[in-house]
């Protein structure tokens, strides 16, 4: 898909190791396929405003984010909901579709490649109702 993915935490890279080793490649099969990144001080998590100071620990964020280094998407949940990586890629194509069409078209919720999308301009304004429908994605 012409994506990076990195993972960072507080864990130093043993940590990492052994859950790797012990856990996800259990789960998937080689285990994790990108790189995890120890953020021991909190600096990545920080920035990105997922670092607990109270706990010393990053609270679990993915961010989307383009080209040009600007964040697209975030998402943020506690330990206890975990994350739909088929979601993840689905926001990602449709970030890519709408930077290949330069905006000319954009995804409405739920979209799918394949599925219907809109052309954003004043046709569109109060009329998204007539032209697009949750079923539609």
């Amino acid at each position: 898909m012409g994506v990076e993915v990195l993972a960072a935490s507080v864990d130093s890279q043993f940590v990492h190791k052994m859950w790797d080793e012990n856990e996800l490649m259990k789960m998937v099969d080689g285990g994790v396929p990108f790189p995890m990144l120890a953020d021991a001080a909190g600096h990545v998590g920080s920035a990105y405003g997922v670092y607990d100071d109270e706990a010393g620990v990053d609270i679990r964020g993915r961010f989307i984010i383009d080209p040009d280094g600007m964040i697209q998407a975030m998402e943020v949940l506690t330990p206890t909901v975990g994350r739909k990586v088929d979601e993840t890629l689905r926001q990602i194509r449709a970030f890519q579709r709408v930077r290949e069409t330069g905006g000319a078209e954009v995804m409405p919720a739920g979209w799918e490649p394949g599925k219907k999308v809109l052309k954003p301009g004043p046709a569109l304004v109060g009329r998204v109702w007539e032209v697009w429908k949750p079923s539609d994605a």
